[in-house]
């Protein structure tokens, strides 16, 4: 079977259709990545994939729990989603063995669903995904570029009945600095905040620069700068204002995931500046994270994305506990010294 190759903008297309045994989804931006996987969770619970097995593959992760969740079967005779997430892109030579395996007999019963952040060319070509992406498919999300980012802009404000001129798209494009999730937050506010059909560049400023109201920015700085009191007072007020936890995590998990990434590729050799491009790391963030990385070592940056799994757990109904003490704990572990 050929490696199907599915660009993001067609993956809505593709899924109305059969789906393949299993999914590759990687890319540049965190929110991209999100949603294509969320895209293709939503199509497996149409076709009967009710039950859901999340991994995570950090440091020491035990790869035979991959064949034993394809393995296993529902007393109520349901399929599996396997929804396995490798933060650092990097399985391994003990993880490429078990996903070329799992890609060599995929099981009928599973629809395995693999999430990566972006690879670099050595990886593109490994041995595993080839395998995965001969079995399966593989979704590779590009971010626009920053002069396509006012089209990327116009395109989801559609999506909510909303529209702005170019000096409109421009102002949010120039505030969010290439961020597609502070983008995604922009746009969510002005769904919120005015009814559908066009917006004036004084609404979207107004709606953009409204400091009063306590924002994700602020909560992503104050844990990367280690500000507990801050941390918490921000985490509270959001919570007042019934802020989405999924949004929540989106901000929070994309910085941690930064860090990993950033000491993943240090621990390497790898320059710093280089791996700050890659990790999309922009402007006045650049300092907060270089801040940060001194403060947050590897182990710790990979604990916070473990604890981001299961938060996200929660919030999907397959873990109990309390969202926003979890929330809590996370920023309060990255600031303990």
């Amino acid at each position: 079977m050929p490696t199907m190759q599915i660009p993001g903008e067609r993956l809505a297309t593709h899924l109305e259709g059969e789906l393949r045994p299993l999914y590759v989804v990687h890319g540049d931006d965190p929110l991209l990545v999100i949603e294509a996987a969320d895209a293709i969770r939503a199509a497996a619970r149409r076709r009967g994939f009710d039950e859901r097995n999340v991994l995570t593959a950090l440091t020491g992760f035990n790869w035979n729990q991959l064949s034993q969740a394809a393995g296993s079967r529902s007393l109520f005779g349901g399929r599996t989603l396997i929804d396995l997430r490798i933060p650092n892109g990097k399985p391994g030579r003990e993880g490429g063995a078990a996903l070329q395996d799992y890609a060599a007999h995929p099981s009928p019963d599973a629809l395995l669903l693999v999430t990566l952040p972006e690879l670099d060319w050595k990886d593109e070509k490994a041995a595993w995904l080839n395998a995965l992406g001969n079995a399966g498919a593989i979704v590779k999300l590009v971010a626009p570029k920053l002069a396509e980012l006012p089209a990327w802009i116009a395109t989801r404000l559609r999506r909510q009945g909303q529209s702005a001129d170019a000096a409109g798209l421009a102002f949010i494009a120039e505030r969010v600095e290439g961020n597609l999730l502070a983008a995604h937050q922009e746009i969510q506010k002005l769904a919120l905040l005015h009814p559908p059909g066009p917006l004036s560049v004084e609404a979207i400023r107004d709606a953009v620069l409204d400091v009063a109201r306590y924002d994700l920015d602020a909560l992503r700085e104050a844990m990367l700068a280690g500000d507990a009191a801050r941390y918490t007072r921000t985490l509270d007020g959001l919570r007042q204002e019934g802020e989405a936890p999924p949004l929540l995590l989106w901000a929070l998990a994309e910085e941690v995931r930064a860090l990993a990434q950033i000491h993943c590729g240090l621990a390497q050799g790898k320059p710093l500046d280089g791996l700050l491009r890659d990790a999309r790391v922009w402007g006045p963030r650049q300092g907060l994270i270089k801040r940060a990385l001194k403060r947050i070592d590897r182990s710790k940056a990979e604990a916070a994305l473990a604890q981001a799994a299961r938060i996200d757990r929660m919030i999907k109904g397959a873990g109990s506990g309390n969202v926003w003490d979890e929330f809590l704990r996370l920023g309060l572990a990255l600031d303990a010294s």
